[in-house]
């Protein structure tokens, strides 16, 4: 009977718990409050993982970049606290980037929003 999800799912799902918690507990930095971990892709021989990050307080592009930076700079430290954590052979080397999905889609759903206001003006001046 085949597993439910492949070890790759399981790492990944590990290191996104362990991740979010120690960012929240373990790092100092007020540059990295309220950061959400949204995905993280593990590659198949398990040696990198890429780590999605967005943050629940809007920042502007340069915040954003330097919050990325920030955690770049202290993945050997992440890396280090999942090892301890986490019992594995090894931890994939942590790479992290920013996840502009949440905000692609709310201006997605503003412009459809606005399409069926429009369209809704169009067939209510029709019906005058």
């Amino acid at each position: 009977m085949p597993r439910e999800f492949s070890r790759k799912d399981r790492v990944a799902d590990a290191l996104q718990r362990e991740l979010a918690e120690n960012i929240r507990t373990e790092m100092g930095d007020p540059r990295l409050s309220m950061v959400n971990i949204t995905a993280v892709d593990v590659s198949r021989d398990m040696s990198q993982a890429k780590v999605y990050v967005n943050f629940v307080i809007p920042k502007v592009p340069e915040e954003a970049d330097t919050a990325i930076e920030i955690l770049n700079d202290a993945a050997g430290f992440l890396r280090a606290q999942v090892a301890k954590a986490i019992r594995m052979r090894s931890v994939p080397k942590l790479r992290f980037y920013y996840d502009e999905s949440g905000e692609r889609g709310q201006k997605l759903s503003a412009l459809i929003d606005y399409a069926l206001a429009s369209d809704a003006a169009k067939h209510q001046q029709g019906d005058e």
